[in-house]
């Protein structure tokens, strides 16, 4: 690593909820990192005493306090506010599933560092995670699907060189100062799912770039959909009774990302999942894309 990547200032951000182990874990693989950081994780009213474990293993991260209703990206808002009181060069936020690999940091900085001398300061560079035990990807970059009938941001499977994509999964993701400024913090309309996704087609209508570093920068498990909105083993009614959980679409939420980002038929859009709901994910081919982290 350059002397010009190992000044830079960084925040990890992060939020947890009653998955000690896990986020221990995570944060364990975090310091075995090169590159020093400071870290501000929001526990959101966990009862299984993760706060007191991190205070007692890692007593230099700045732990803020939810109540048990800021979900994923609630969370993740609160920290990352508190971090940007602190005008870093870089913020990285990070799922506590996710497990980084030794050298994280430093791709992820040498991605973004080759970028602004190729001319693209104002990028935000995507860490793609695979699953630790069948190897197949899981998290990363995403590209709006080509069918015109369909809302779904698609996954793209990282190769060993730059690629570009339309927005993200927000399991790993470096944000540099200058893109920070023009987006700012994530949209307080979206409370578990799709805040991620809205931020990155944000910065990109703000003249940011996405780009998805090579390879893989850790591991993080895909989460199944038994037992969500789209597993056709429940009933209609519960599946669509889900689908308006804050975890799916809750109604608030999916209305603001489909007039933000659907064009000018957003309202035709916005009946695909719960149409879905209703079909069983097994009976319809038409996909909208949802957080699957638990919280």
């Amino acid at each position: 690593m350059t002397n010009e990547l190992i000044k830079h200032k960084l925040a990890v951000i992060m939020t947890c909820y009653n998955r000690r182990d896990t986020t221990l874990a995570c944060l364990c693989a975090l310091y075995q990192q090169t590159k020093p950081f400071d870290i501000y994780l929001t526990d959101d009213g966990s009862s299984d005493g993760t706060s007191d474990a991190i205070k007692s293993s890692y007593p230099q991260v700045q732990v803020l306090k939810g109540d048990g209703n800021l979900f994923w990206v609630g969370g993740m808002r609160l920290a990352f506010a508190e971090a940007l009181k602190k005008n870093y060069d870089y913020y990285l936020w990070l799922n506590d599933d996710t497990i980084i690999e030794s050298n994280a940091l430093s791709k992820l900085l040498a991605t973004h560092h080759y970028l602004t001398e190729h001319n693209n300061p104002n990028s935000i560079i995507v860490g793609s995670t695979q699953d630790a035990v069948t190897g197949k990807p899981t998290y990363g970059g995403a590209v709006r699907s080509k069918h015109w009938y369909s809302n779904k941001y698609e996954f793209v499977q990282p190769s060993q060189e730059l690629q570009e994509c339309d927005t993200m999964y927000g399991n790993c993701i470096l944000i540099p100062r200058s893109v920070a400024e023009r987006v700012g913090n994530l949209d307080p309309a979206f409370i578990h799912n799709l805040g991620d996704l809205d931020y990155g087609l944000r910065a990109r209508k703000l003249g940011c770039s996405i780009w998805i570093a090579p390879g893989y920068v850790g591991t993080c498990s895909k989460n199944s959909v038994r037992g969500s909105w789209v597993d056709a083993n429940l009933p209609i009614n519960e599946r669509l009774k889900r689908a308006f959980d804050i975890k799916s679409f809750p109604i608030k939420a999916w209305t603001v990302f489909t007039m933000r980002h659907s064009g000018s038929f957003w309202f035709l859009y916005w009946f695909l999942p719960y149409l879905r709901a209703v079909m069983g994910y097994k009976n319809l081919n038409v996909s909208s894309t949802f957080r699957e982290e638990i919280n």
